[in-house]
């Protein structure tokens, strides 16, 4: 008399096939959740960096102490929070700002804006004037 079905090696190798698709799945979805959360760190600080360089800076003639939506107006409000929701400046965020040479009335002679990456080195622009 045949039966009909599986045996319970044939089960136990599908099983484990199943497993070791969901953890390879899973793992390279959170290598490229990674990578795109990197670069979309590196768009901020390209942005905040050029907001800088090309508009603050030509209409001021400085660098601010510290900035924000207000400083940089020219600038998506919406960059200056990092992919896991911490504004810069708040324990916590992946984005930098330090301020340097600075006077006593706020004016500053440069800078460095670094973010914090998960995949590769820190991401790090310094002023370009002065």
């Amino acid at each position: 008399m045949k039966r009909k079905g599986f045996t319970v090696v044939e089960l136990l190798v599908a099983i484990v096939l199943l497993i070791a698709g969901g953890w390879l799945f899973f793992t390279e979805k959170a290598s490229i959740d990674a990578v795109q959360r990197d670069a979309a760190r590196k768009i901020a600080i390209n942005a905040m960096y050029y907001n800088l360089e090309e508009v603050f800076y030509e209409k001021n003639g400085h660098y601010p102490v510290t900035i924000d939506s207000k400083t940089l107006r020219a600038m998506d409000p919406s960059l200056f929070t990092d992919p896991i929701g911490i504004k810069l400046g708040d324990t916590g965020s992946n984005y930098t700002y330090d301020a340097k040479g600075c006077s006593t009335d706020g004016l500053c002679d440069g800078y460095e804006l670094r973010s914090t990456m998960e995949r590769e080195a820190d991401f790090t622009k310094t002023n370009r004037n002065k």
